[in-house]
C-alpha cells in the first residue's frame, strides 16, 4: 500500500508491505530517539536523537531501495537547502560493522577510502533529472553524527528532488551499507527557511506513525 503525505506544500510518498506488515519505503517522519540500538529494527531514529533545533522533535526519514525516494513540489521552486544526518542503523553499522554474523555482511569499522554518499538530484516538471549535489554522510572513519546543512540553491528552480545513496561497501545486489538518511528543515524560496519541519504531515500515515513512535 502507498500513501502521500504533505508538509509545507511538499509531497512525500510512503509505501508499506501490508502482506507482511513490515518493510516501508520512500519517506516517513519520526520522533524516535534511540541512538544506541544497532540493527534494522532501529531504522527510524536519527543518530542525533532529535530533529534540528531546540525543541524540534519531528524530522523526516528516507530509505533508498528499489525505488529512489522523491519530494515533489506543486510548481517550480528554488530550494535553499536542508539539514541531513545519519540514521542510527547505518551509523552503528559503519562504526562497528555487522558483528552478528559469522561472515559480516556490512563492513565496519569504516576506514580510509570508505564512504557513504548522498546524492540530491533536481527534477523538472517531467521528472527528468536536471543536476545533482553530492554530500558525504561518511568519509573514512569520519561518520556524520550531527545535523549538517547542505546548500541546494545551485540546483536552480526544480519541481522536485530525488535522492540516491552510494557506498564503498557494495555487493552483488547493491549497497551493503543500510540505505537510510534523515532530513529536516527543507527550505525553499519564497517560503521562509525552517518552515518544513515535518511536524504537520497529514493523513493515514500520521495516524499509523503516532501509534509507532508517539
Amino acid at each position: 500500500a502507498s500513501v502521500t503525505w504533505t508538509s509545507g506544500g511538499a509531497a512525500f510518498d510512503h509505501s508499506w508491505n501490508e502482506t507482511f506488515d513490515c518493510c516501508w519505503g520512500g519517506f516517513t517522519y519520526s520522533n524516535a530517539t534511540d541512538t544506541t540500538t544497532p540493527g534494522f529494527g532501529n531504522d527510524r531514529s536519527a543518530i542525533t536523537g532529535d530533529g534540528f533545533g531546540p525543541g524540534q522533535d519531528n524530522y523526516g526519514v528516507a530509505t533508498v531501495g528499489s525505488e529512489a525516494p522523491e519530494v515533489r513540489f506543486g510548481t517550480a521552486q528554488t530550494v535553499l537547502g536542508a539539514y541531513f544526518t545519519n540514521i542510527t542503523y547505518p551509523y552503528l553499522a559503519m562504526l562497528n560493522g555487522d558483528d552478528g554474523n559469522a561472515t559480516p555482511f556490512v563492513k565496519g569499522p569504516f576506514e580510509d577510502g570508505d564512504f557513504f554518499e548522498l546524492s540530491i538530484i533536481g527534477l523538472d516538471n517531467t521528472g527528468t533529472e536536471t543536476g545533482s549535489i553530492e554530500f558525504l554522510l561518511a568519509d573514512g572513519s569520519n561518520i556524520l553524527d550531527d545535523w549538517s546543512w547542505v546548500d541546494l540553491s545551485s540546483l536552480g528552480p526544480v519541481n522536485g528532488l530525488r535522492f540516491a545513496l552510494d557506498s564503498s561497501d557494495r555487493g552483488a545486489f547493491g549497497l551493503n551499507t543500510p540505505g537510510y538518511f534523515a532530513i529536516d528543515n527543507l527550505s525553499i524560496v519564497p517560503i521562509p527557511a525552517a518552515v518544513w519541519l515535518f511536524a504537520s504531515a497529514l493523513g493515514l500515515l500520521g495516524l499509523r506513525l503516532h501509534r509507532q513512535v508517539g
